[in-house]
């Protein structure tokens, strides 16, 4: 009996365990149904926002795209299980091009939400790019631990955020982050207008920074970008929030003082942007220093209209620059006159130049212990057809402004050789020709091979030849690439020299860094030395100083015997001036250089002999 009872107990409890477990079957089979339709709704849902989504592993590789990530990467999700982010995902900034930060990877070291990159890009599948923005987040499971992360993005071209940042953009410049010349002339018309209505005046300050190029070139653009940031900062300080600074382009601003009581108010705005640019600026442990040229113009007084207002400032800017830079100027009626005669003499140098109606004159220098030529200057002339026979100081600062230096100055280098050739076939005596070299010329680092050719074509040996280069222009061209361009020449048998040492801001120490066989001392040494023992007293240790260097000294602007005897007394080489001789044309100072004239004396020169 109680075996049966066993028998029977056992199997309610069989029953009851099968019993159990098809209830736990149907739960978990229950469970597995809302765990897909849970799956099944969640990818619904992520299908049918209209952000991309993408999910990763701890590794960074893809694990999951909704639809609208597939239609953005261009890549499935089937496709893209398991790749890198970095290549289903592929960024690069969109300013530089370069590779950006991986988003997923930061969320996850960083253990929180981060944004993408400003500008970032998504190169799709298809090599094709396109805008987006949005942020990425780690993923944690229910302990807290994290699992991966998730990127959420979206097409960033046609949000509000992006459109704002293009109209802004559009509207400022992208270094300083100034008002353009579009919002300028916006703002410069609207300004005319509430001007012209109310009966006040309006101002415009034309500036431009004076011998920027050097630092840019010498220091490189990363540098010269940051004065302009530095420069763009300092001008914001210096004006009202109702005005506007403008970056016109390279180191030009313009400021629009939007209205005026009086032109004395815009220049005292002048003198104060004078006064803080003056100040050293800072820039990655440089100290650098910048100046500036202003022209002002008033409306209604100069102008009534935006083209006129603009044109005027930019001469006034034009005529502080000539007087000496650091300055500003307003404008007149009579500066009109003179950029119309700057207009023209800019016309007709071009005509002159394509026409070879140019011409050269030659000044001999002496050897102070000989009293024999040793060399000679060219220096340019042209006769104008309207204003006749013009000084290089009336043309040369218009064809500077103008970019004609450079062809100006290749064509004084070519006639030059070709003369001393010429005259060496017909049998003279030549002897080096010194010609002047401006620093854009020197700033061309074509300038040898084109030397090379030169020489070539004319058949003349390069040590006829010497380069002159002004002491003012040395401090612009102290930089590697110049330095390299001189050496070069000096390798080609050249020779190099500074012209009017002394007349500019160049240290003794620079020159060691030039390759410089002559320093030409300004005609202010020899026209003080003899009346000023001071000065005596400083040429006379100067020349010792140069000559300790090995460098040959000259001195112009030599215009008495007293003044020759000097200095000769004082060592130095050669003299150049006009108790020498005057400049004198090919044809006169051809004669110098023929051997059967060997007893030809002009102001006690005597021809070199071989």
């Amino acid at each position: 009996m109680q075996r049966v009872k066993r028998r029977l107990a056992r199997k309610r409890g069989g029953e009851r365990v099968a019993e159990k477990k098809q209830h736990m079957d149907a739960r978990l089979r229950e469970a597995e149904t809302a765990l897909q339709a849970a799956r099944e709704w969640a990818q619904v849902t992520l299908n049918s926002i209209g952000d991309a989504v993408i999910t990763t592993d701890l590794a960074s590789q893809v694990t999951y795209l909704n639809r609208v990530a597939e239609a953005l990467t261009g890549w499935s999700s089937e496709d893209a299980s398991g790749k890198p982010l970095d290549q289903v995902l592929m960024l690069i900034d969109g300013q530089t091009l370069e590779p950006a930060a991986n988003p997923a990877r930061r969320a996850m070291e960083e253990n929180r939400t981060v944004g993408l990159a400003i500008n970032c890009v998504l190169v799709r599948k298809d090599g094709s790019q396109l805008l987006i923005e949005d942020s990425a987040a780690p993923i944690h499971d229910h302990a807290g631990l994290l699992q991966g992360a998730v990127i959420v993005f979206h097409d960033a071209c046609h949000s509000p955020a992006h459109s704002s940042r293009l109209a802004y953009q559009a509207q400022h410049d992208a270094l300083t982050e100034l008002p353009n010349r579009a919002l300028f002339n916006e703002r410069l018309t609207r300004a005319i207008g509430l001007a012209k209505r109310h009966q006040h005046q309006a101002a415009l300050l034309f500036m431009d920074l004076d011998a920027f190029k050097a630092i840019n070139d010498s220091l490189g653009h990363a540098i010269g970008d940051c004065l302009l940031q530095s420069v763009a900062g300092r001008l914001t300080h210096c004006v009202r929030s109702t005005d506007t600074i403008c970056r016109q382009g390279g180191d030009e601003f313009v400021v629009l003082l939007s209205e005026i009581d009086k032109p004395q108010d815009a220049v005292r705005i002048a003198e104060k942007i004078l006064a803080t640019l003056a100040e050293a600026h800072a820039i990655n442990q440089h100290e650098l220093h910048v100046t500036a040229s202003i022209g002002v113009s008033i409306y209604p007084d100069h102008g009534s209209d935006e083209f006129t207002l603009l044109n005027n400032a930019d001469t006034a800017m034009y005529h502080a620059k000539k007087s000496g830079r650091n300055k500003y100027q307003l404008f007149n009626a009579d500066m009109n006159a003179v950029k119309i005669q700057n207009n023209n003499l800019e016309s007709q140098l071009h005509l002159a130049l394509e026409a070879d109606a140019l011409f050269l004159d030659f000044q001999p220098r002496i050897d102070l212990a000989t009293g024999y030529m040793v060399s000679a200057e060219a220096l340019v002339r042209w006769r104008n057809p309207t204003l006749g026979l013009m000084q290089p100081s009336a043309f040369l600062p218009v064809a500077e402004a103008r970019g004609l230096m450079v062809p100006i100055g290749y064509w004084v280098l070519g006639e030059a050789c070709r003369r001393m050739q010429a005259w060496r076939r017909e049998g003279g005596d030549i002897v080096p020709i010194a010609v002047n070299m401006s620093a854009m010329q020197l700033r061309d680092t074509s300038l040898p091979a084109r030397v090379a050719e030169i020489l070539a074509r004319t058949g003349l040996e390069a040590h006829f030849l010497e380069l002159e280069i002004s002491e003012e222009d040395l401090i612009q061209l102290h930089t590697d690439a110049s330095i390299s361009t001189l050496r070069e020449l000096s390798r080609m048998g050249i020779r190099i020299a500074i012209d009017d040492f002394g007349n500019g801001r160049a240290s003794l120490n620079q020159l060691q860094h030039f390759p410089i066989d002559t320093v030409n001392l300004a005609p202010c040494f020899a026209s003080g030395m003899c009346y000023n023992p001071q000065s005596n007293v400083f040429t006379k240790a100067l020349i010792g100083f140069l000559k300790d260097l090995s460098l040959c000294v000259n001195a112009k602007g030599v215009e008495t015997l007293a003044q020759r005897n000097y200095l000769a007394l004082q060592g130095c080489n050669g003299a150049q001036g006009f108790w020498l001789s005057r400049p004198l044309s090919a044809t006169h100072f051809r004669l110098l250089l023929d051997p059967e004239q060997a007893n030809t004396r002009l102001c006690s020169l005597s021809p070199r002999r071989s």
